[in-house]
């Protein structure tokens, strides 16, 4: 957490929960959910517990907020498996993309990333830079293409990652060039 940031938690308290605690997030309140028969002493315990598993999940899943946090993503990633060959003009967020995760403008230099993307984990937003940085160097889906996708350890996770998330919305991301990525 931000110790900058202020903080209101609010404790719930259940004669129906029984034994099990829980927590999440409401804007800047996190609500502690917990069994009414906790003493005080307990409720501080488990609300003290609760926002440190908070803590900590929100350090595992950290993704770029901002255009500013996206595009440095993509440098450091066009750094590490491409030999710093691409470098985008501009990597931003878009809502209008429905059908595809990514988009990019060879010509213009630019990348588009769905904001769909925005709750997935890192390694599939790593994944679809990495797939759009490399049309920067080869605009087609040939062998080349994906010689230079594959250079990324976690392709085929993030592929079959993003099938499933699109079988499951029953989204019609289909494209016989990458299936996962409808571009």
């Amino acid at each position: 957490m931000d110790p900058g940031h202020s903080l209101t938690v609010q404790v719930r308290r259940s004669a129906r929960r029984r034994r099990t605690v829980a927590a999440y997030r409401d804007g800047d309140t996190v609500v502690v959910l917990i069994p009414a028969r906790f003493s005080a002493v307990e409720e501080r315990e488990w609300v003290k517990k609760m926002l440190a598993r908070l803590d900590a999940r929100d350090r595992r899943t950290r993704r770029p907020r901002g255009d500013a946090e996206l595009e440095a993503r993509a440098l450091r990633l066009a750094h590490l498996f491409l030999d710093d060959e691409v470098r985008p003009v501009s990597v931003r967020w878009v809502s209008n993309q429905r059908g595809r995760w990514g988009s990019c403008t060879p010509a213009e230099g630019t990348i588009r990333l769905s904001s769909r993307l925005r709750g997935m984990p890192d390694w599939v937003i790593d994944y679809v830079l990495v797939h759009e940085l490399v049309h920067l160097r080869v605009p087609g889906h040939g062998s080349d293409f994906w010689e230079l996708v594959e250079r990324y350890p976690r392709a085929q996770r993030a592929r079959g990652y993003l099938e499933g998330v699109a079988a499951a919305a029953s989204l019609d991301l289909s494209d016989e060039a990458d299936p996962a990525l409808g571009a």
